[in-house]
Order: C-alpha cells, then sequence, then structure tokens
C-alpha cells in the first residue's frame, strides 16, 4: 500500500477546488482497503476528480486505480460486474468487443463508474435513466471495514445506488447491459427558441438522446445534437424544426476544434464512439470551466428555460456554453430524476469562480419555483434551502447512512451542508 501526500490528489479535474485530506491512500487489494477505512478517522473515496465542489474531500482520500483491473460480463444475467475505479470509456469498449452495451452513457466517457453512479450522473434520452438507473448490484466496504454486497432484491439498493460516497467505499458495481447496437448522429443549428418552446416533447423525443446548446441569447439556440438508434433498413426520423443540419463537424463552444467530438453527419458507428459528446482517447482539457446543473421536472421545463433565458443578459457573460437534455425517471432515492420525467440544464461557466458564486444564489433562485435540483458533483448555492424538500426519500436516506455508518467516519462537510443536516 502506498501512502502519499494530497498533493498526488491536488484539485479536480477543473482545478477549481483543491483538496484539503492530509493524506491519500493506494491499496493494492480489496483487504488493503479494508484495513484503511476501518483505521481512518474520517476518510473519503477519489475517483476520476470530475466533481467541482468538496462531495469526494476529508482528512484523508482513498483511490482505488491500484486495485485489480475488473470486468467481469456475465451474458446469460445480462450484467457485467466492474470496478468502482474503472472508466466508462475503458468499460464500454470491452463491453461492445465482446458484443454488449450500456443502455447509456455520460457526455465524457473518462469518469470512474462509481463516482458517476453516486452522484447520478447522467446522459440524455427521453426514455434513458441516468447512469445509476443500470445499477442491479453494489459491493462496498463500509467504515468498519466490513465489505457488503447488496443485491438487486436488497431492499437498500435503491437508497445506496446514489449515495454520495456516506455508506462505504464502493468497490465494484454490476450493471445491466443489452445487446451491442450502432448509433448515428447529427447536428443542426439555429433551432428556433419558439419552436423549442412550443414544441419540447416533440424535439427532444424525435431522437434517442437529444442536446441543445445554447448561451440562451437571441432568437434560436445554437446546436442541436440528435443520437439515435440506428436498426438495420429502418428509416431514421428527421424532423428538424426549421433548424438546417449542419455542414461540417461541429464542436459545442463555437470556434473550438472539432476533430475531438465523436463522428457527426449521420455517419453510423458504434454505441460507446456516437453517444458520448467526446472521444475517449482525447482527454479534456483541465482548468478552464466550472459546470453548474440542475434538473427540473419536465412539466415545467419550458417555464424553467423562460426564467434562464430572463437572466441571459447577466448569464452569458459568464458562460461558454448550456446544454438542455432529458433525463428518465428512476426511483433511486437521491437520484436527481428520482421519481420524475426530468429536463436537466447544464452550465458550463469560464474559470471564474467567484463571479459564478456571486451568480448562483439568483439562478437558482429563478429556479426555485419549478422544484430544480443541483447536481450533486457541481458547483451549486443552495445553502440557505434545505434539500430535503425535494428528495421524498431524504429521511430513509439519513437513516441507512446512520446504520452504515455509526462512527460517522464517510461524512464530510458537504454531507453536513446539504444532507445529513
Amino acid at each position: 500500500m502506498v501512502r502519499v501526500s494530497t498533493d498526488a490528489a491536488g484539485r479536480t479535474w477543473a482545478g477549481n477546488y483543491a483538496y484539503r485530506a492530509a493524506t491519500l491512500y493506494r491499496p493494492g487489494s480489496v483487504a488493503e482497503l479494508q484495513e484503511v477505512v476501518a483505521a481512518a478517522p474520517r476518510v473519503r473515496a477519489l475517483g476520476s476528480r470530475h466533481s467541482f465542489n468538496d462531495v469526494a474531500d476529508s482528512d484523508a482520500l482513498v483511490s482505488l486505480d491500484a486495485l485489480p483491473d475488473l470486468v467481469e460480463l456475465d451474458a446469460h444475467a445480462r450484467t457485467v460486474r466492474v470496478g468502482g475505479g474503472t472508466r466508462y470509456g475503458a468499460l464500454a469498449a470491452r463491453l461492445h468487443a465482446a458484443g454488449w452495451a450500456l443502455h447509456n452513457l455520460a457526455s465524457l466517457p473518462h469518469i470512474a463508474v462509481a463516482g458517476a453512479v453516486a452522484t447520478a450522473t447522467h446522459g440524455s434520452g427521453d426514455r434513458s435513466g441516468n447512469l445509476a438507473s443500470a445499477v442491479r448490484g453494489l459491493e462496498l466496504v463500509r467504515s468498519d471495514g466490513e465489505l457488503v454486497t447488496l443485491g438487486p432484491d436488497d431492499a437498500d439498493l435503491a437508497g445506496a445506488v446514489v449515495g454520495l460516497g456516506a455508506l462505504g467505499v464502493v468497490v465494484a458495481l454490476t450493471l445491466e447491459v443489452e445487446p451491442t447496437y450502432e448509433v448515428a448522429q447529427e447536428v443542426r443549428t439555429g433551432l428556433p427558441w419558439d419552436a423549442v418552446l412550443e414544441n419540447l416533447d416533440e424535439i427532444t423525443g424525435s431522437a434517442d438522446s437529444v442536446s441543445l446548446f445554447t448561451d440562451w441569447r437571441g432568437d434560436a439556440v445554437g446546436q442541436v445534437w440528435r443520437k439515435t438508434r440506428v436498426a438495420a433498413g429502418a428509416p431514421r426520423d428527421v424532423r428538424h424544426f426549421g433548424a438546417p443540419p449542419a455542414q461540417r463537424e461541429m464542436h459545442p463552444l463555437s470556434g473550438v476544434d472539432p476533430r475531438f467530438t465523436t463522428a457527426q453527419r449521420g455517419v453510423p458507428g458504434p454505441w460507446h464512439e456516437r453517444l458520448p459528446h467526446f472521444r475517449m482517447e482525447f482527454t479534456p482539457s483541465n482548468g478552464d470551466e466550472i459546470q453548474s446543473e440542475y434538473l427540473v421536472p419536465r412539466e415545467h421545463a419550458p417555464d424553467a428555460l423562460r426564467a434562464v433565458r430572463a437572466m441571459a443578459d447577466r448569464v452569458a457573460p459568464l458562460l461558454l456554453v448550456s446544454e438542455v437534455r432529458t433525463v428518465a425517471s428512476d426511483d433511486l432515492w437521491l437520484s436527481t430524476a428520482s421519481g420524475r420525467e426530468s429536463v436537466a440544464l447544464h452550465f458550463t461557466w469560464a474559470p471564474r469562480q467567484a463571479d459564478v458564486e456571486a451568480l448562483l444564489p439568483d439562478l437558482e433562485a429563478a429556479l426555485a419555483p419549478f422544484d430544480a435540483r443541483p447536481h450533486w458533483g457541481k458547483v451549486f448555492a443552495d445553502r440557505d434551502r434545505d434539500l430535503a424538500r425535494l428528495y421524498p426519500r431524504m429521511a430513509d436516506f439519513r437513516a441507512l447512512t446512520e446504520r452504515m455508518d455509526p462512527r460517522g467516519a464517510l461524512r464530510n462537510d458537504y454531507l453536513a451542508r446539504h444532507v445529513l443536516a
């Protein structure tokens, strides 16, 4: 087992938050991990660092990147057992090679499975749940060092999947898989805002995954990315609502080289090479953005979009780009889509932390009437409003935390502010 200073952990993916942990552990086995967790007064798991706040911070951190590789496919059960520290891109390539696939992927394939699941990270699609909705089992090390397995029939599983690291260090997950498939991606430009507000359901339902990229200004959305599963010989829907097809490959950010984005122009390809926005072999730049995101019930989405557009003169100067996408409902207790079909309003900000933090309270106030749930792993300013009212099972989750971590070793400042207050 290697023990190093927190300089090895450093900062989050974007560099906007520096971990305060005094120690970073890299155990080489589950047994070593159990020893570390049981002995540490306060400890949290550190994944791919693709968070923008202190959700993963504590006095000590433990990384899973030195644990043995784990990808075990069970074709009969249609599941795969995967190590918590595995990146989605690596998992997807191995699944596809074996003839299998996941139901969805996030826009970046570089994120670790356990961290993405624990924060309800998602892709896009009216009929596609977030990444956590594919979980059929968890294996985690509790704060007493015991390795606990939760299976599909375990009453605690729905509470533990989106666990925010509060219940244990997730060493393995069992995910549902399906036969591999192809996807074609096309980009359209100049979709009128009037069409979006009047036909949002039809637009987001026109493909398996639809993303609208905008800066909230003007009369039109900048880009519409549509990802469609391709069945052999089946015609693809080409509804466009007045938005012409892009004449070249596009990047979501204006003026940025599109060669690192996944292939467009309607060319079919493997699911894992189209569902993300960016290629696995491309490592996104670090330190040049901050992210926030809010999920609202689908029925409130048009009004929520109007509310943000009314703030465009304040939002746009801090913005690199916004993305609007949809997420199907699920029954996971702390999922941001729990119990409701959702529309996600994503903001990729310029690296101006103080200015963004000054704006967020007003942005959140504008979205508050629509019961907006902030993404757990991104920057939000919600310290004055109890998030428990947005999650009917919050009390149950708090009770589960008490049972799983009675000594409080997995708690941190983030959980104290937002979840366990």
